[in-house]
């Protein structure tokens, strides 16, 4: 007889979602799937709502990434207003969305990932959890603290407020920077080079002892796709999109986020509530691609910050062409957390970064308007149109998750190949399974857009599990 493993819920991810392991009856491992379970509805009930709020509203999707989402954002509403924001308003952007990278980073590692990492895939779950690291080792526990404080209290210092900040605004942003505050990150950068370093050496020790692991988490050739500068450097906050093959040769080029939806699809699977994004030239599912740490270092030919730049040539090394296997985002993390350091030291150092010109102002010039920027788990994408009036009319969101979404669903497959044999499994082998989905770091809670009519289900459960009712549409 077939049979279901279903994990439920994956644990150590941002959000709600399960997988399904479907044996046939020899016991072996036919298909595997990643449900993404919760919905929401933030495109539908904006409708109405004027478009120079949208920055805040959609700060309220994650409290993860909410920076992400109030730049992509303000974007899109600076492309309805035609506007260019003033140069130093655009460099507290990039300062804000790096701090939040870096602390974004930290969660992901120290938090997400590091327990099975640094205390082993096998080990008790009852221990291998961030508390189990911090008495394993407590100068990386403390790192971990420390390096998503650090991004944290950056977040807070600009937008005065950790999470949900309203400092960035359709225009630029709403107060410039007081000396104080420059002068208190400027304070705070010594520990955090000192934290990430500490994570990289950590990182580097452990990696060998995973080879099995690196072979069958999400390792297999794709395309990739991220920001890039006009020099091929690595960006997070402008630039245009670069959509790379599974041998490094460049697919399409310069897109920019108006010309986003003639290059990029979206396609649903009856088993998620997340959307599958593709590039719209090789069709679905073959335009699959990933995006995040390890695509943008794939696609970047440089970075631009010394110490980052040395240890992007050492990860490099790795492959003679894109780096396949999704284990290695992990070590793509701490390359991009100490570029972020660096990159913020140096736009502190900006001549033009306490100016106190840090807005333009302008009404609707255009009805319709998108904005992309590199959010920490890849690329994300505002797309709005409104009436003559600046009301919301239509807005769609493209978030890394759904990208990263087919190299998910094939990762997991992959790994269950691997671990399920014979219909036989153990806690550490599903929990690899699990790990597989960390790599990549989703955001759920980002990545829920519904489009279309998908299933739903809903269950009525008393308080002993049991369901009571339930309606399937």
């Amino acid at each position: 007889m077939s049979q279901t493993i279903t994990i439920d819920p994956v644990t150590r991810l941002e959000g709600h979602g399960k997988i399904t392991i479907h044996l046939n009856g020899q016991g072996e491992v036919e298909d595997a799937q990643f449900h993404v379970t919760q919905v929401r509805g933030f495109e539908k009930f904006s409708e109405g709502r004027p478009f120079y709020e949208m920055p805040s509203l959609m700060a309220r999707i994650c409290g993860i990434c909410p920076v992400s989402h109030l730049i992509a954002s303000a974007k899109a509403c600076e492309a309805i207003m035609s506007v260019r924001i003033p140069h130093t308003a655009a460099q507290l952007r990039r300062m804000l969305n790096l701090a939040q990278m870096v602390q974004s980073h930290a969660l992901s590692f120290f938090h997400l990932s590091s327990p099975d990492l640094l205390l082993g895939m096998d080990s008790d779950p009852a221990h291998r959890h961030i508390f189990g690291v911090a008495a394993a080792r407590p100068d990386l526990g403390l790192a971990g603290i420390g390096l998503r404080r650090f991004g944290q209290h950056i977040i807070e210092l600009l937008g005065d407020k950790r999470i949900h900040p309203g400092w960035v605004v359709p225009g630029g942003v709403t107060e410039p920077l007081a000396p104080s505050k420059r002068d208190e990150i400027l304070a705070m950068l010594p520990e955090a080079y000192a934290n990430v370093q500490l994570a990289l050496t950590a990182y580097k020790q452990i990696a060998d002892r995973f080879q099995q692991e690196i072979s069958v988490f999400a390792n297999f050739p794709s395309n990739y796709l991220g920001l890039i500068n006009d020099d091929e450097s690595i960006e997070f906050t402008d630039g245009t999109l670069r959509l790379i093959d599974p041998k490094g040769e460049i697919i399409e080029d310069g897109i920019t986020a108006n010309r986003f939806t003639e290059a990029i699809g979206e396609a649903v699977e009856p088993f998620s509530y997340t959307k599958f994004v593709y590039y719209k030239p090789l069709g679905y599912p073959q335009g699959s691609y990933r995006v995040g740490p390890l695509a943008r270092l794939n696609i970047v030919k440089s970075i631009g910050t010394p110490l980052a730049e040395k240890e992007f040539a050492e990860y490099k090394q790795l492959s003679s062409g894109p780096i396949e296997s999704s284990f290695f985002y992990h070590h793509a993390r701490l390359v991009e957390a100490l570029y972020g350091i660096e990159k913020i030291e140096e736009i502190l150092t900006d001549p033009l970064i306490l100016d106190k010109h840090v807005r333009a102002t302008a009404g609707v010039n255009r009805l319709e308007g998108a904005g992309q920027i590199e959010a920490p788990r890849g690329t994300l994408s505002h797309h709005y149109k409104v009436d003559e009036n600046g009301k919301m009319t239509w807005a769609n969101l493209v978030v890394a998750t759904g990208h990263n979404n087919n190299a998910m669903n094939k990762g997991v497959l992959q790994a269950a190949r691997s671990y399920v044999k014979d219909g036989k499994f153990t806690e550490g082998a599903l929990n690899r399974v699990e790990a597989v989905i960390r790599t990549f770091d989703p955001c759920l809670s980002c990545s829920t857009h519904a489009f279309g009519q998908m299933p739903l289900v809903l269950s009525l459960v008393s308080p002993d599990g049991e369901i009571v009712d339930q309606v399937v549409r």
